[in-house]
């Protein structure tokens, strides 16, 4: 797993990350006439509590992923995750909610 937590990466008791999965707080903002080397964007990233996280994925900057949610293998996670909720593919989208009855 590679975490790049320049923008602080928060991570609930009880989450699994898989492997080869990326986790960014840190990035770029193409401004200032395309000098987005010289720019650097810093947004927390929240992983809420009871969180499964499948392999590969990736979490933008900015996102937070609520509690007992799911990350497909490989997703890309480019917008917040409600809490129930599973969410895969490249860019992440809602595949179904998960129910009361499944988490206790």
């Amino acid at each position: 797993m590679h975490i790049w937590g320049g923008g602080g990466v928060y991570v609930g008791d009880d989450s699994m990350i898989a492997a080869h999965t990326t986790i960014t707080s840190v990035t770029h903002e193409l401004r200032n006439g395309g000098l987005y080397r010289k720019t650097r964007l810093k947004k927390p990233v929240v992983i809420g509590k009871n969180v499964w996280i499948g392999s590969g994925a990736i979490i933008l900057p900015g996102v937070t992923v609520g509690d007992n949610a799911v990350v497909g293998a490989g997703a890309v996670v480019t917008r917040n995750v409600d809490s129930n909720t599973v969410v895969a593919g490249v860019p992440s989208k809602v595949i179904r909610t998960i129910s009361a009855d499944v988490i206790t």
